[in-house]
């Protein structure tokens, strides 16, 4: 017996023919959609695998997820994997914690570091957190280290230039050339 395609909807043909022609949806939305539009026109499951060079398996898949569940099928399901490690609310307690300045928390110091960071929610907020993962939340958080530095606080020493002293040269100045 022969896989088709059920009655589509208005609604489900202009979605599908709209994704079909798409060039910012994501490709595998867009060849799905392909591949219900090729099974509208009549076409047979081996020769829309053939066409989109797919597995005849994974048509008669799509086409037996869309007939059953409409156009929500086209859409990926959740896959399984390791759960979340840390909580909505333990990444927030640690993005609050590195844009808070140090000094209003009660720490000798006047600017955060990851190894700061790290330590600080490991010690103080109980939060089992590694350095690298902090960076990685920054980052999603839309916050770069670097370009962010007031937002993480002062330099560590501003008095650092005067204590420092006058700057000396670490090469030699270019000879002159008399003529």
């Amino acid at each position: 017996m022969a896989l088709k395609l059920r009655q589509l909807s208005p609604e489900e043909h202009d979605t599908i023919d709209k994704l079909a022609h798409s060039r910012t949806a994501a490709a595998r939305l867009v060849e799905r959609a392909r591949l219900l539009l090729l099974a509208k026109q009549g076409h047979r499951v081996p020769a829309i695998a053939q066409q989109l060079h797919l597995p005849a398996i994974t048509v008669r898949t799509w086409l037996k997820r869309f007939n059953a569940a409409g156009l929500a099928a086209l859409r990926d399901n959740p896959r399984t994997g390791r759960p979340a490690t840390y909580t909505p609310a333990q990444v927030a307690e640690v993005i609050a914690t590195a844009l808070t300045p140090p000094e209003h928390l009660g720490l000798p110091f006047a600017s955060w570091t990851l190894d700061r960071l790290e330590a600080y929610c490991n010690e103080h907020k109980d939060i089992p957190i590694k350095r690298s993962r902090i960076d990685d939340l920054l980052i999603a958080e839309g916050l770069r280290w670097r370009t962010h530095e007031t937002w993480f606080g002062e330099r560590v020493d501003p008095e650092f230039a005067k204590k420092r002293g006058a700057l000396k040269r670490s090469t030699r100045a270019p000879l002159r050339r008399v003529s």
